[in-house]
């Protein structure tokens, strides 16, 4: 490997280092705040134990599930029509078994962070008022923010430089050295990705179905606040809002993050041996030098947001995004026009496209991001006529506030869709299909302030929970539902960030299964033209399948929260009845049999989803074969994409009506009744269904990628049948 390149891998790996070790200092910075109200801090306690009592019965399901995967790559190594696929064998069975740990640790890390800093929030409302809670808050999400790039980033670039430096000393032979170790860490995205989806779907059930039950019969039926300390649920609640927008967010982010950079690397590779590009490995160095780009850039928001205290939540987490985004923009044009050059001071050439194109790639993933974004705040937030719309629905009862809701989600994809088109366009027009995989990095680039940016709204909701539960003044109420309500618009931006990065990715990784598996028989670099040839039949009917994937496997999730839902109803009312001092504020609720139930039904529920996600393109694969599989993922992607827009910006205008409703004094109506209904369906929708749509889509592309050496020669019962 070129000095250069040594050089810049270890700065890759030196800023990843500086990375945790600042996420160390904020986070010890937070928990040498003092909580002055001793209720609060009680209150938070429990609040803290119960989420982390959850990860530990969680990990002990995944753990050994993560164990039996790696052995099975292990095995499939030494099969010889494996033998040169991505992601198989020992050395991709420890960067799998790494990179799941690596995305737990985040997850952990994010969450410990969160419990930790929303009483200080709660109280910095309670004793000093907007500015300082929401300096608190977003420090506790830049903690959540910078711990998913840093952990991410250290991993896969240690991991990818251990592998390089193991294969070339045996090879000698740098080149293949490095296409190999590119393969290798197929693993450690897999391993994120499988940690990622049984995180998001099991906090995203535990979190929903608690929530739902507390709405249902605290708001509705018993008609007091969301967060009254009678209600037996309302911990439970709480501890979801860390099980699930926190650890399982982390995770969920963290395996975008690093999905994004090997799909680029990947296409990389892509070139490197397919399209006659020259025996250079800065295509593939060049995403991890991206990545650390925009980790740099992240951190400086943070640090600049950090140095005051500032009084508009929405405009600070605006600025914050807008400040790393065009550090990135700046820092990325001088790599590109200084590190893609050949040795006689000429740009590099990819399919025609001359290097300093690059730039207009990532810009494309930037401003596709930012645009995504801006589209769900506009369809999310009480600022916009959507969100309003919704709330003058409710006026005429809860199926007119559902129509609202569910029509404004729909209509959002329309704007989405085109946004993300329109970056593809540009992306693949500027640098080609690598130019796409770029683009992904891109937008994923300044993931760390993005997830700041996400992580403070959990932390600010359960601020509010701990207000309401610890009986402080009406005014520190209103604080955090303020600094919640741009909490959920936040969230749904990052959740928009996702969807668009994952389109992006698994687009990526799409085409790289075309090549490898023999799909695309083959691409004329003059003139940009695939050539494909498929068996008609089998791709029909696995665009089919791919299309209906992404809608059972949402109905098995939905389905789940529903099920603990009803569970969780069922134990509030008996507490009710049983105990009726509960309600009368004599008798203290059992919170810990909410606790329970949510933790029980939500570790059950998991399995099957997660099993539906792993065997799907496995099965597609060995009955249709490559186009089968190819068409999968290419219905799949559009299908997952789809709900994942709808499903996040429904669910965050439903919410965001009810709060706007209480805002305006109308809490306890019947339009208010009718809001909690709208925001109970859509609880499931926003954050369990649509959040693991992206997971799904790229766990189904890694594994097709896995399968696609065997499929090359045009292996499947499909065939063998018609022959």
């Amino acid at each position: 490997m070129e000095k250069v390149n040594i050089i810049l891998l270890a700065c890759v790996l030196l800023i990843a280092l500086i990375t945790i070790g600042y996420v160390f200092l904020i986070y010890h910075k937070i928990r040498k705040l003092k909580v002055v109200n001793k209720n609060v801090e009680n209150n938070a306690s429990y609040i803290r134990s119960g989420a982390i009592t959850f990860l530990k019965r969680e990990f002990k399901i995944i753990v050994p599930f993560i164990l039996i995967v790696a052995l099975v790559f292990v095995a499939l190594g030494f099969i010889p029509a494996f033998s040169q696929a991505e992601g198989v064998g020992w050395q991709s069975a420890i960067c799998f078994v790494v990179g799941a740990a690596f995305s737990a640790l985040a997850g952990l890390v994010g969450m410990l962070s969160a419990t930790n800093s929303n009483s200080r929030t709660a109280d910095a409302a309670n004793e000093s008022g907007l500015p300082r809670a929401l300096h608190v808050a977003f420090s506790g999400g830049a903690v959540l923010g910078l711990c998913v790039v840093g952990f991410g980033l250290i991993g896969l670039t240690g991991l990818f430089f251990a592998a390089y430096g193991i294969l070339y000393s045996s090879s000698g032979d740098a080149i293949k050295s490095v296409m190999e170790a590119c393969n290798i860490i197929t693993g450690y995205g897999l391993g994120c990705s499988m940690v990622a989806l049984f995180g998001r779907v099991g906090g995203g059930i535990y979190t929903k179905c608690a929530d739902v039950g507390a709405d249902i019969v605290g708001k509705i039926e018993a008609d007091i606040d969301e967060d009254d300390a009678r209600n037996p649920a309302t911990i439970a609640d709480n501890v979801g809002d860390n099980v699930g927008d926190i650890a399982g967010m982390s995770s969920d982010l963290c395996e975008s993050y690093v999905g994004s950079i090997i799909s680029a690397m990947t296409l990389g590779s892509v070139f490197l041996s397919n399209y006659g590009v020259p025996d250079d490995i800065r295509l593939i160095i060049f995403p991890l030098a991206l990545a650390g780009l925009g980790v740099i850039a992240s951190i400086i928001s943070v640090v600049i947001i950090r140095l005051r205290e500032w009084k508009d939540p929405q405009k600070t987490l605006d600025i914050a995004t807008y400040i790393a985004v065009g550090i990135v923009v700046v820092a990325a044009t001088v790599l590109s026009l200084f590190y893609l050059k050949n040795g006689d001071g000429s740009f590099m050439s990819v399919e025609g496209h001359a290097a300093p194109w690059a730039i207009g790639a990532i810009a494309a993933g930037l401003a596709c991001g930012i645009a995504v974004g801006k589209i769900a705040e506009i369809y999310t937030s009480a600022d916009y006529k959507t969100v309003k719309n919704i709330a003058k629905e409710s006026e005429t009862g809860h199926a007119t506030n559902i129509i609202s809701g569910f029509a404004s989600g729909m209509k959002s994809t329309a704007a989405t869709v085109i946004a993300l088109a329109l970056g593809i366009i540009i992306a693949y027009f500027c640098f080609g299909i690598y130019g796409i995989g770029l683009a992904a990095v891109g937008m994923l680039s300044t993931a760390g302030i993005t997830i700041s940016v996400d992580g403070y709204g959990p932390i600010s909701d359960n601020a509010g929970g701990l207000a309401q539960m610890s009986g402080l003044r009406p005014e520190v109420r209103e604080i955090t539902d303020h600094l919640d309500a741009v909490g959920n618009t936040t969230a749904a931006v990052g959740k928009g960030f996702c969807t668009g990065s994952a389109t992006f990715t698994a687009l990526a990784l799409v085409l790289s299964f075309g090549q490898y598996s023999g799909l695309i028989d083959s691409l004329t670099v003059s003139n940009t033209e695939t050539v494909m040839r498929v068996d008609i039949t089998p791709f029909i009917i696995g665009v089919l399948v791919g299309v209906m994937v992404p809608f059972l496997f949402s109905s098995l999730v939905i389905n789940s929260v529903g099920k603990a839902a009803n569970k969780m109803v069922l134990e509030i009312r008996q507490q009710f009845k049983e105990h009726p001092g509960i309600l009368a504020g004599t008798e203290k609720p059992d919170y810990n049999r909410c606790i329970d139930i949510a933790t029980r039904a939500s570790l059950k529920e998991m399995i099957v989803p997660g099993i539906v996600a792993v065997v799907t393109p496995i099965l597609v694969g060995i009955l249709l074969g490559r186009e089968g599989l190819g068409a999968l993922l290419i219905g799949g992607l559009a299908s997952s994409g789809m709900l994942a827009i709808f499903m996040a910006n429904s669910g965050g205008a439903w919410d965001n009506a009810k709060k706007y409703i209480e805002q305006i004094g109308k809490k306890g109506t019947e339009a208010h009744h009718a809001a909690v209904t709208g925001d109970t369906v859509g609880d499931p929708l926003k954050d369990t269904a649509g959040p693991t749509m992206d997971i799904l889509i790229k766990m189904m592309s890694v594994i097709a990628l896995i399968m696609a050496p065997m499929l090359r020669d045009g292996f499947s019962i499909w065939h063998l049948i018609v022959k």
